[in-house]
């Protein structure tokens, strides 16, 4: 085992990279003088992956929707009881959540650090599932699923990927459906556990006051080696088009939501291509660009809700735009303008500089946040990126790379509207 220190001169900071014997990665990121301690666990393993096969197996397995989703409930329980009453005599504040591309346990603290982290190598190590307390889980979840059908944030999100992907289960809800979770049964739960909570598939990170040395101390105690597997996440050839340009719905909203995205071929991009896009969207859609200020002064956005995002993972990639508007069809001609004005007329140099030193400083920045340094990480690491160079590549970025990004990215074509209207 080699424990390397990481270091990055621009930014003068470094933290500790681990291969550790089980298959865990693991990163230990000291904050001198923090006062509070972040710690995420988590696996490669979200709502996306619902057929796959295991490299020692020939078989393909196709899952329920909304299993990873439902596992991660369930991993909360034990025969001993439940981890958020053990957290709560450590004072902790625990936490946990299930994303399209992965599946994370996290807890922040200002004291109990070590045994805080104990309790977290346990109970994500020591799955514990009956028929019992699967068939209590449908109800609990069923009942969450009804309530998203109804929230006008979720909906708005979820309809638009429904109108960019035609077979990628990225435009499935991420708990899946009420008739999908009622087809969960412990071993299945079992079968998707072994698979991609294997620590060769997972990745432990802890940023804030902490000791590199007793987090390496703790992992050698609680750490379980897993058997070295591959697992192949296979998905239905995604046409290029999107299904349809527009899509809306009524629900109970003041003001009505948009979401407009730009679907784009999925691949691994690197580090580069990412801190290009990041500042692209800045000089287009931040408050300090011209798009902005026009939608504000027509009256047709708002400060609060008005953002934009790169959103990708295996086997999807878009660019989002979002927000509150009343006339959310304006907002999408004035953004598909812009992105045509600046293919036809060239970035300025001056706001393309703007928007490089805003994404810059904000990213380093975030390195004063144990808790955006673990979250970031995490992320990175499962992208198979790594932190400093990605803040890096921000630095490094040139107005040319950002112009050829606006070439393949942002067509209209490729596009589409989704809007909640309030029920009149």
């Amino acid at each position: 085992m080699r424990m390397e220190k990481i270091t990055n001169e621009r930014v003068q900071d470094s933290y500790y990279s681990i291969k550790h014997p089980s298959g865990l990665r693991i990163f230990v990121y000291p904050k001198e003088g923090s006062n509070s301690t972040y710690a995420i666990f988590g696996t490669r393993y979200g709502s996306v992956d619902t057929t796959f096969r295991r490299s020692d197996e020939k078989e393909i397995c196709k899952v329920p929707e909304g299993i990873a989703h439902f596992l991660e409930h369930k991993l909360f329980e034990s025969e001993d009881g439940d981890a958020f009453a053990r957290y709560a005599k450590t004072g902790a504040s625990a936490n946990a959540y299930t994303s399209f591309d992965m599946t994370c346990y996290l807890f922040s603290c200002t004291e109990n650090v070590y045994e805080s982290l104990e309790i977290l190598l346990d109970f994500v190590q020591s799955p514990y599932f009956t028929e019992q307390t699967v068939q209590k889980e449908q109800g609990i979840i069923g009942q969450e699923i009804r309530m998203y059908d109804d929230d006008p944030q979720w909906r708005v999100m979820f309809n638009l990927l429904k109108a960019l992907y035609h077979h990628h289960p990225v435009k499935i809800d991420i708990a899946g459906t009420v008739e999908s979770i009622a087809e969960i049964t412990p071993e299945y739960l079992y079968r998707c556990y072994h698979t991609f909570y294997n620590l060769n598939n997972m990745a432990l990170c802890v940023a804030g006051n902490i000791d590199p040395e007793r987090v390496l101390e703790l992992c050698d105690k609680m750490l379980k080696p897993s058997e070295q597997i591959e697992v192949e996440r296979i998905f239905e050839e995604e046409p290029a088009g999107v299904v349809q340009e527009r899509v809306e719905q009524k629900l109970s909203v003041t003001i009505p939501l948009f979401q407009l995205g730009f679907k784009e071929p999925a691949r691994r991009r690197t580090v580069q291509e990412l801190a290009q896009t990041d500042v692209l969207l800045e000089l287009l859609a931040s408050d300090a660009s011209p798009l902005y200020r026009r939608l504000l002064d027509q009256n047709l956005i708002n400060t609060a809700s008005f953002g934009s995002e790169y959103f990708e993972g295996p086997g999807y990639a878009a660019v989002i735009f979002s927000g509150e508007s009343k006339d959310p069809d304006a907002v999408a001609k004035e953004i598909r303008g812009e992105v045509e004005r600046l293919r036809r007329e060239g970035i300025p140099a001056e706001a393309f500089e703007r928007a490089r030193k805003a994404v810059y400083g904000r990213n380093v920045a975030a390195l004063n946040s144990a808790e955006a340094i673990a979250n970031a990480m995490i992320s990175l690491t499962f992208a198979e990126r790594e932190l400093f160079s990605y803040i890096d590549a921000l630095a490094a970025v040139q107005l040319p790379d950002v112009q050829k990004r606006l070439e393949e990215q942002l067509l209209t074509e490729n596009s589409a509207l989704s809007v909640v209207f309030p029920i009149k």
